[in-house]
């Protein structure tokens, strides 16, 4: 395992990162056992960085992960969990409610604090000043409190996230959607000022949402019909060649050295033991020129999401 340091925080992370979303049912139905030995899997592979959030699953993916890290694993990872969003359309940003929120996780992590704490989904919230001066201070008190060891936050509006980098003193910083085979924007408009501020980033969603995969993203995907049909056809294409377009996806990300670590979704052991094999086979460039071509005509493309329109 390859590992990098996430920006000032000083923490040496492997760049495969498990994320957490799959825990909580996001995308079927998983035991807490196939969770406890997904983890497993994860840190004997030396996996250190573990993803979650009260939102996912209403809190059922932070109690399958501290089901799974008690007996010492707990100790062998770094835990980042994310508070304020609470269901699909229910956030709450206030300093109480962040409060509750926090504590509500680390009772169902069964820790007593946590190495990452990020203020999520941002973009949603009625008045963003209000999470860069309210949410923020409640943030760095639960810091210098002990229950975090590093802040931060998470949308996916680049610019909604870079000026949050700008303007506040946040250690770690989520992006999700922006740096993968047919988005690389995350490199210019996101980069720059993180690592001017020393700010980590980390890079979650490395299939887009399910577009860069067989089966293609869920019915409430909120792109553009003409993204949706480019991944299709893209798809097609590794098919035809005997290839997966996921496991071209993810060996583009590794390779990527200014990303410290990249988020994946592996709910089964057998869906993470693909994401580690994409880690030590080469990748098939003249595929991946081929892939890429198809991919051109929405090359960057994004979409709305939540309240901001910067």
């Amino acid at each position: 395992m390859e590992y990098r340091v996430l920006g000032k925080t000083g923490l040496s992370v492997s760049i495969l990162g498990q994320g957490g979303a799959a825990f909580g049912q996001q995308y079927g139905a998983v035991t807490p056992d196939e969770v406890a030995d997904t983890v497993r899997a994860a840190v004997d592979a030396g996996v250190n960085l573990v993803d979650t959030a009260a939102y996912y699953g209403r809190g059922v993916a932070e109690d399958y992960l501290g089901r799974a890290l008690v007996g010492g694993l707990r100790e062998k990872v770094y835990v980042c969990t994310k508070a304020c969003r609470l269901d699909a359309a229910e956030f709450d940003f206030t300093p109480d409610g962040t409060r509750r929120c926090v504590e509500a996780s680390l009772r169902r992590l069964r820790t007593d604090r946590v190495d990452i704490l990020l203020a999520h989904d941002i973009e949603f919230a009625a008045d963003t000043e209000y999470v860069f001066h309210e949410t923020y201070r409640v943030l760095q008190d639960l810091k210098r409190e002990g229950k975090t060891r590093f802040i931060g936050m998470s949308c996916y509006p680049l610019g909604l996230l870079r000026q949050a980098v700008e303007r506040c003193d946040l250690d770690v910083v989520i992006s999700y959607a922006h740096y993968n085979l047919f988005n690389t924007r995350l490199l210019t408009e996101l980069l720059p000022a993180a690592e001017a501020k020393g700010t980590g980033v980390l890079n979650a969603s490395p299939l887009a949402m399910g577009l860069l995969t067989n089966q293609g993203p869920q019915p409430w995907f909120p792109g553009q019909p003409e993204v949706r049909e480019a991944c299709r056809k893209a798809a097609e294409l590794c098919r035809g060649r005997g290839a997966d377009i996921s496991f071209l996806g993810m060996q583009f990300c590794y390779q990527q050295p200014r990303i410290p670590c990249t988020l994946t979704g592996a709910a089964r052991k057998g869906e993470l033991d693909v994401n580690l094999r994409a880690l030590r086979e080469p990748i098939d460039l003249l595929l991946l020129t081929d892939v890429m071509k198809v991919l051109d005509p929405v090359r960057d493309w994004t979409w709305a999401s939540g309240n901001w329109r910067g």
